[in-house]
């Protein structure tokens, strides 16, 4: 059975006991250690995750490895064998939820997804609390139904007390806009409130090495060009027009045209469409002076100003990691790795609210 009691006293011993599903590199593992709690189980399939995982944390637990609780698939173990914990945690990726069968039970709704398996080990296992991230979309998806069902079964079918809602990255220190779901639940009911956004907002100049000339970071000829091409004629034009004759005429780009804009902010954004109205945006370009876009695995923040790209150490400062850690994959991996992440100081914010609300009780 999980813990019964939270160590207050002795510092040297953990307040309470985590695992880590769908662990990534391991953005939660420094959430949940930094107030006090010990990880007992992770669990990640990404090779290349795993190496960068164990690289920061074998170390500081050794344990974690050597007992064989660190896993690479959670549909291998069986619930009943992992170390009992307090608070299960998990950015679990957000699987489309299948309702192709007939029943209409909790089960069937989840079943084939990976929601399914942090539902059975919250049922075999009853952790006194969970803490659950995903992509800001889950809201919506499905026209609601897909959160709509996750709650229903966090809250009637396993009786957890659940908060949840969506927080910005930006409002916690982090010079980028990531708007993601996050969700929180307590066997007992208690006097939970996700953590209020910080009065300062950051941005690039905080995070980024003005000095990094490094040529792989560089802006492709291309972009160059139509970032100076704006700059050129953003006098004469609120919305400048760009040369589209190099695209066919039949594609959205040939028959609209591009335009770039440059917002309040100083962020340069090009958008397919006419002079009227945007249709799609294609490209989005920060500076120094300003927050990022969302970094996400097949994207890399680029800034017009610097005529580059993030380098992996500044993306990391952009999800909050610490400086000591390390990447020890290529720059593509670690770039995946990072844009799969989550922003690290939003997750310890939260914890802090976590173990306040289950310290005070209600």
């Amino acid at each position: 059975m999980p813990s019964k009691k939270v160590v207050k006293d002795d510092k040297s011993k953990p307040k309470f006991k985590f695992i880590d599903l769908f662990a990534g590199i391991g953005g939660f593992h420094l959430a949940m250690e930094s107030v006090g709690g010990e990880c007992v189980f992770a669990s990640e399939i990404d090779k290349f995750a795993r190496q960068t995982y164990q690289t920061n944390f074998e170390r500081k637990s050794p344990e974690l490895f050597s007992s064989g609780m660190f896993n690479e698939d959670i549909n291998k173990i069986a619930p009943k064998d992992i170390p009992d914990f307090d608070c299960l945690c998990a950015g679990f990726p957000c699987q489309p939820f299948s309702y192709a069968g007939q029943k209409k039970g909790f089960e069937d709704k989840t079943r084939g997804t990976l929601f399914f398996n942090i539902k059975e080990i919250l049922k075999e296992k009853k952790p006194r609390m969970f803490f659950l991230e995903n992509v800001k979309g889950l809201v919506s998806h499905k026209g609601g139904e897909t959160v709509a069902t996750i709650l229903d079964i966090l809250e009637n079918e396993l009786g957890y007390h659940v908060f949840s809602t969506v927080l910005s990255s930006l409002d916690f220190g982090l010079p980028q806009k990531r708007e993601r779901w996050y969700c929180v639940g307590f066997r007992k009911d208690v006097n939970f409130e996700f953590p209020k956004p910080l009065n300062k907002k950051a941005v690039l100049r905080d995070i980024v090495d003005i000095d990094n000339n490094d040529p792989t970071l560089k802006l492709t000829q291309f972009e160059l060009d139509r970032i100076k091409y704006h700059f050129d004629h953003a006098k004469d034009e609120v919305r400048v027009k760009h040369d589209n004759s190099k695209y066919k005429p039949n594609t959205k780009k040939g028959k609209y045209g591009i335009y770039s804009f440059q917002k309040a902010d100083g962020s340069l954004r090009f958008h397919v469409g006419d002079h009227a109205k945007t249709q799609i945006q294609e490209a989005f370009y920060s500076c120094l002076d300003t927050y990022a876009s969302t970094i996400i695995a097949n994207r890399t923040p680029k800034l017009w100003d610097l005529g580059r790209k993030l380098s992996v150490r500044e993306s990391l400062r952009l999800q909050g990691f610490p400086e000591s850690f390390k990447m020890p994959v290529s720059d593509m991996q670690a770039f995946k790795q990072l844009g799969n992440s989550v922003s690290v100081p939003v997750l310890k914010a939260i914890a802090r609210q976590m173990l306040k609300a289950l310290e005070g009780g209600k």
